[in-house]
């Protein structure tokens, strides 16, 4: 087959052990970043295949109806970058293990790095230093502060335990069913959502984008929250109402937040306005770029492609597409 792979920056997907999987394929590597359609169109046409990094390039109609060679999309994760309904009907199968079982350590600890970044003011204490300055200012510490997780999925538990392990009261908002399992694992929950933005000290959200999800968090949410508080967000951008995030920071609650997601990605302008204030740390969707992770990602998503080909499918999303 002929496999495209999007999106790969540093060209890394050729330095990885799994990518040998991929040895009896026609294979090219884009290093850059393309979105427009006639770009990507012309580009791609070639193509039996194409490898998504995460949602790095959106895979819509407009793009789908001109690659008449597509027969397979292979990610990871969840996919509303992608088309699905679109793929289905032009007969292009979409396989994305959904990792149901395994959480993203990677994800988790950026988030927590984040996390004591924020606290500690890390960005600005190194900042003053380099400019010759000393100490910048004087953080907080976490030990007795209450740890807000919404979402109990994955990686909420992970982000528990932490939590736990330096010496925090971890508390958990969520769905119905994902609120039993945090009881089960003996971890308090909120009373409601209202007394939940109300209660945390650092706030973490950790949960899909999804139709349901999409800002799940909204302005008054944020605008419940202390001014000595912490949002922190490494899932998705579009958990919180657009505009909402940087209306409330200017209001002073929350005061600091910690984020890894943007609501459009790549951020390249430098005046983005989380970009510019103090009381932020920002970092360029790195919750899942270790050599680590995308060793375990790309070999699944390599199988996939050799399942494929074998003519045994797996981790379909659109079974529909193969009858097509």
């Amino acid at each position: 087959m002929k496999v495209a792979i999007l999106d790969d920056w540093f060209d890394t997907l050729r330095t990885l052990e799994c990518f040998e999987k991929l040895a009896g394929h026609e294979v090219t590597v884009f290093a850059d970043h393309a979105q427009d359609t006639d770009v990507l169109a012309e580009r791609l046409a070639a193509f039996d295949a194409l490898v998504l990094i995460r949602e790095r390039t959106e895979i819509r109609t407009p793009l789908l109806e001109r690659l008449p060679k597509l027969r397979l999309i292979s990610q990871r994760s969840a996919y509303p970058h992608i088309d699905i309904d679109t793929c289905t009907r032009l007969g292009v199968t979409v396989c994305s293990d959904l990792h149901a079982a395994s959480p993203s350590y990677a994800a988790a600890e950026l988030t927590w790095a984040l996390v004591l970044a924020a606290m500690r003011h890390i960005p600005q204490q190194v900042a003053s230093l380099k400019a010759g300055d000393w100490q910048a200012g004087v953080g907080s510490s976490l030990i007795g502060k209450t740890l807000g997780i919404y979402g109990y999925g994955r990686i909420g538990k992970v982000m528990a335990g932490y939590g736990a392990a330096f010496g925090m009261n971890v508390l958990v908002w969520a769905r119905p069913e994902s609120l039993e399992r945090a009881r089960a694992d003996g971890l308090r929950t909120a009373e409601s959502k209202e007394s939940f933005f109300e209660t945390c000290d650092v706030l973490s959200l950790h949960m899909r984008l999804v139709p349901a999800t999409r800002g799940i968090v909204s302005g008054d949410d944020l605008r419940r929250m202390k001014p000595t508080a912490l949002l922190v967000n490494t899932s998705r951008a579009g958990l919180i109402e657009q505009g909402a995030l940087v209306a409330s920071l200017q209001a002073g609650r929350p005061g600091t937040a910690a984020v890894d997601v943007f609501e459009e990605e790549p951020v390249r302008d430098p005046t983005h306005p989380l970009l510019n204030m103090d009381n932020v740390v920002c970092t360029p969707h790195i919750g899942y770029v270790t050599r680590e992770e995308w060793e375990m990602q790309f070999s699944e998503i390599f199988d996939q492609i050799n399942a494929y080909a074998a003519g045994k499918p797996i981790n379909v999303v659109n079974p529909e597409a193969l009858a097509a």
